[in-house]
Parts: C-alpha cells; structure tokens; sequence
C-alpha cells in the first residue's frame, strides 16, 4: 500500500510572500529558491534533505484566529532556548505566550511577521 507524502507546508501572508520567505530562511538557515524575487505571489524554501518544503502564498485576507497546526522547533546546536528565542525575535517574531518552567522544560511560543505561531523548544544545550 503506498500513502500520499507531504509536498508543502503553506504559510499565508497578506504582504510580500518574499519578506516572509525572507524570515523563514534566515531563521532556519535555509535559502528561498532561486527564481524566487519580491512581488512574486508565492516564495518557496526546499528541504535540502528531501523533506516538505515551506511555501508562503499571498492570500486576501488577514489572521483571524490563533493557528490549528503549527511548527515547533528545537534550539540549534550549540543554542539554549533562551538564546534561540533571543535569536528569533531579533530576526522579526515576537513571544506570544511563555511556557518555560523552572525545571527548563517547556516552550515558548512565538509568532512570525505576519503572526504565524511556532514554539521553539529546548534543543541539547538546554
């Protein structure tokens, strides 16, 4: 039996597809595609290890409500949380909500430029 893949993961934005591709890149480290270019109605960043990529797309109208999928990202290595998030929000995100715990477990849970929620996690160092 064979099963459907996952081809994308879409985030829509009411600005430049580009800006917000721009975030995404510099957050994860990963370029937009090539052809890629301000204006465009859609920018894309490819998994160079052949998983989903990331496409954000135009659309008409804003966020309404708070996301019903979501990514949640762990800290680079060599990166606390707390670094991760300072990192993050220096790129553009602000923190939505803190659910860090005195024992360090936890996430916090941020948002992009066009409000986007994510959590990042504690990765290795903590």
């Amino acid at each position: 039996m064979s099963f459907p893949t996952i081809h994308s993961i879409t985030f829509d934005c009411t600005g430049d597809p580009y800006d917000l591709g721009l975030f995404w890149s510099e957050l994860l480290g990963r370029p937009l595609a090539d052809d890629d270019k301000p204006g465009d109605p859609e920018a894309v960043i490819e998994d160079p290890g052949g998983g989903p990529r990331l496409l954000f797309i135009r659309v008409p109208e804003g966020k309404t409500v708070k996301n019903r999928v979501h990514l949640d990202l762990t800290a680079a290595h060599g990166r606390t949380r707390d670094e991760e998030v300072e990192r993050v929000a220096s790129l553009g995100a602000r923190v939505v909500a803190d659910h860090r715990r005195a024992d360090g477990s936890g996430w916090v849970l941020m948002a992009d430029p066009e409000g986007n929620e994510f959590c990042v996690e504690r990765g290795e160092s903590g």
